[in-house]
């Protein structure tokens, strides 16, 4: 058997394990059998996130290639601040998904992100661009991914919008590249993602909207509805890998790390997480004032 191929799955399993036992209660349930009372979920789940959030944001710096100007050494006190104001926001249940005009604000940055890279991307060959795109292109998603779950200290409870939210990533991603290869015709985006096209993204998202009904019939405790939720994220997921590859084709690279062997790194692993994230959390916010 091809080596490349065992490191591919071995790695990938892995990495789908740490992501099952930090956004779920069995990883502080397997724990307990270890050591009880070693590690409560919520805090298996923070320390996923920052770790995420620092992996990241130092691939998308090597990505960006920073100077050595002033804005090189802000980005992580920068990144690592925003991330702190929300992480008083998670441990204090801060997070009421009201209609907060800063929120929405925030939320509306990753829109401008975005057309900044495909529209105006001379912006970010200056450093002071590249500093600005990081910190929302990575800071942003991941502060706002600590505010998906619902957790109590005190009934030792932790819910599952995150791990559904990366089921349905992965169904859209799994669908919609098998709809492609067998029926695609017609390229979503040559120039960008040659093996995209839109007969695989039609059936990501009819696919994606099947096991969302699912989702919603089996687990009626979470946020919102989750035929809504699989919708915008099998129609945005896509988005999200297109986001990373124009981001990694400006600057001449071919993968954003090599933290998962044969997969890359962590921005090639969550482009479609960082872009969904702002979406989901918006509609959570829309969705109590309908």
């Amino acid at each position: 058997m091809d080596k490349n191929l065992i490191q591919r799955t071995l790695s990938g399993i892995v990495y789908v394990a740490v992501i099952f036992l930090c956004t779920t209660p069995f990883g502080a349930q397997l724990l307990d059998s270890v050591s009880p009372g070693l590690v409560q979920q919520q805090y298996l789940y923070y320390g996923l996130i920052s770790l995420l959030l620092l992996v990241g944001t130092w691939e998308c710096m090597k990505i960006m290639k920073f100077g050595d100007g002033y804005e090189k050494w802000v980005v992580f006190p920068l990144v690592i601040f925003v991330f702190y104001l929300f992480s008083k926001r998670y441990f204090q249940h801060g997070f009421y998904f009201d209609f907060r005009l800063w929120e929405i604000l925030a939320l509306s940055l990753t829109l401008i992100a975005v057309v900044t890279l495909f529209k105006f991307s001379n912006e970010l060959y200056l450093d002071s661009g590249k500093l600005i795109f990081t910190v929302i292109y990575v800071a942003l998603p991941f502060a706002f991914a600590l505010g998906l779950p619902k957790f109590s200290s005190y009934e030792n409870t932790f819910s599952l919008e995150v791990i559904f939210l990366f089921l349905l990533i992965w169904s859209s991603d799994t669908f919609a590249y098998l709809v492609g290869k067998f029926f695609g015709k017609h390229k979503m985006a040559p120039k960008i993602s040659p093996k995209k096209t839109w007969e695989g993204y039609i059936g990501g998202v009819v696919l994606t909207l099947v096991l969302s009904y699912f989702v919603e019939q089996y687990q009626p405790q979470l946020r919102g509805n989750w035929m809504v939720v699989g919708f915008l994220i099998a129609a945005f997921a896509p988005l999200g890998d297109l986001v990373e590859s124009q981001l990694k084709r400006n600057f001449g690279v071919k993968d954003s790390g090599n933290i998962i062997p044969g997969h890359g790194g962590v921005l090639d692993r969550l482009d479609s997480f960082l872009i969904c994230v702002p979406v989901v959390y918006l509609y959570f916010i829309l969705e109590k004032f309908i």
